[in-house]
C-alpha cells in the first residue's frame, strides 16, 4: 500500500479527575491522533507520549517533531506490503518508540481495513472478551482509597491496582486488603523506590498481591533481579522493557515474572507481539497497560489483548470513567469486568466523531512528503 499522506492532530482533552502517580499529576491531556491514508482508506492511532517527560523521555512535542521531520519523509509516498517494511524504512530513528509506534499502529489499522478484517485477526489474536482491571491514582486519604476500591469491585472490575510511592504504600495496601480480602490486588510504583527500600517492599508480601509493578528505576533490570530474589510477590516489569530484547534479558535474569505490554513503549505491534511471545516462552503472563488513552488508543489496546498470553486483566477500563465525551462513536464500556473488542467494521472497529475531533483540535498538520 502506498502511503499518500500522514495527518497529525493534537486534541486538548480533560480527564474527569486528576490522576496522580509517583511521577506527577495529570488531568489535562494533549492527545496526538496520527492518521495514515492510502487508496481512500484511513488508518488511525494515538501517540501515547505525555505532556511532560515523567513516564518516558518522549513528550507530545518531541513525538510530533520526530514524526514530522524524521518518520514521515521516509514513509509518505512509498509503498509497503507489511508493517515490517515500514519499520525498516525508519530504522535510522534511534529510540522515540512512541512516535514510531503511532505511525506503525496506524498502518496496521489501515492494512486491516484494506483486507476487510478486524485488527485482532491480523495480529494473530482470538475472538474473545477482554477482562479488565482498574487503576486507582494516589488519593487524598486512605479512607478515600478504600471507598474507591470498593466501588470499583462493585462495578465488576477483575483487578484493582493501587499507585504507590514512599510514604504511601504499606498502610494503604493493608487497608484496602482488609476491606477487600478476596480481590485481585496489585500495586504500581512507577520507579519510585531503590534497593534501599527492599525491607519496606518486602512488607507487601503479606497482602497476597498478584504483582508489584516497576518498583525500581525505569532503565534498570539488574537491581530488579536482586529485589525479586528477596520477594515472594512477583515483580511486573513496565518502564524498563523497551524492546523484545529487554523482555528476554529481564526474564532470563529473574528481574520479574510478569510483563506489562504497552505498544507505544516498545515501538509498535511487531515488537509488542515479540515481547508477548518471549514472555510466553518463559511462562510469564502479560497484560496490557494503559496510558490514559482516548477511544482510539483504547480500541487498539483491546485488539492487542486478544493474543493468547494476555492472561491478566489490563488497564482498559470504561472510557466513561475518564472522559465526559470520547472521540469515538462506540461506547467502550466494561460490563461485569470485561470489555468487548470493538467490531464496528474492519481495523480497530471504532468510528471517529469527526465533529468532536475537529472541535478539540488545537494543532493540525498534513504531511505529504512534498
Amino acid at each position: 500500500m502506498k502511503v499518500e499522506r500522514i495527518e497529525l492532530r493534537e486534541l486538548a482533552m480533560s480527564l474527569k479527575f486528576p490522576f496522580r502517580t509517583s511521577t506527577g499529576v495529570e488531568q489535562h491531556r494533549r492527545i496526538t491522533l496520527v492518521s495514515v491514508f492510502s487508496e481512500g482508506l484511513e488508518g488511525v492511532a494515538e501517540c501515547v507520549a505525555g505532556e511532560f517527560p515523567g513516564y518516558a523521555y518522549e513528550t507530545v512535542d518531541t513525538a510530533w517533531h520526530v514524526i514530522k521531520d524524521f518518520v514521515a519523509p521516509h514513509v509518505v509516498g512509498r509503498g509497503f506490503s507489511t508493517p515490517s517494511e515500514l519499520l525498516h524504512a525508519v530504522r535510522h530513528v534511534r529510540g522515540h518508540n512512541m512516535a514510531v509506534a503511532a505511525v506503525e499502529m496506524a498502518f496496521w489499522d489501515l492494512q486491516a481495513k484494506a483486507l476487510g478484517v478486524p485488527l485482532w485477526v491480523l495480529l494473530g489474536g482470538r475472538e474473545r472478551d477482554v477482562p479488565v482491571g482498574i487503576s486507582l491514582g494516589i488519593q487524598d486519604s486512605i479512607e478515600e482509597t478504600v471507598e474507591l476500591a470498593q466501588r470499583s469491585v462493585e462495578q465488576g472490575y477483575k483487578r484493582v491496582k493501587l499507585k504507590i510511592e514512599p510514604g504511601w504504600d504499606v498502610e494503604v495496601v493493608a487497608a484496602v486488603r482488609a476491606a477487600l480480602p478476596d480481590v485481585d490486588l496489585t500495586v504500581d510504583a512507577n520507579s519510585a523506590y531503590t534497593l534501599i527500600d527492599a525491607p519496606r517492599l518486602r512488607e507487601l508480601d503479606a497482602f497476597g498481591l498478584a504483582y508489584i509493578e516497576q518498583p525500581l528505576a525505569h532503565d534498570d533490570l539488574v537491581d530488579h533481579a536482586e529485589l525479586q530474589a528477596q520477594l515472594a510477590t512477583a515483580i511486573c516489569l513496565d518502564e524498563s522493557v523497551h524492546s523484545p530484547e529487554d523482555a528476554r534479558k529481564g526474564l532470563a535474569i529473574g528481574a520479574g515474572r510478569v510483563i506489562n505490554v504497552k505498544t507505544g513503549r516498545v515501538r509498535g505491534y511487531l515488537a509488542a507481539r515479540r515481547v508477548h511471545d518471549i514472555a510466553l516462552a518463559f511462562g510469564a503472563p502479560v497484560w496490557c497497560g494503559g496510558m490514559l488513552e482516548a477511544g482510539v488508543g483504547r480500541a487498539h489496546n483491546l485488539h492487542l489483548s486478544t493474543l493468547e498470553n494476555f492472561r491478566m486483566p489490563g488497564d482498559t477500563s470504561s472510557s466513561s470513567r475518564y472522559w465526559d465525551e470520547d472521540i469515538v462513536e462506540e461506547p467502550l464500556e466494561a460490563v461485569d469486568g470485561v470489555q468487548k473488542v470493538p467490531m464496528n467494521g474492519p481495523g480497530i472497529g471504532v468510528t471517529l466523531r469527526r465533529d468532536l475531533v475537529h472541535r478539540l483540535t488545537v494543532r493540525h498538520e498534513v504531511l505529504t512528503g512534498a
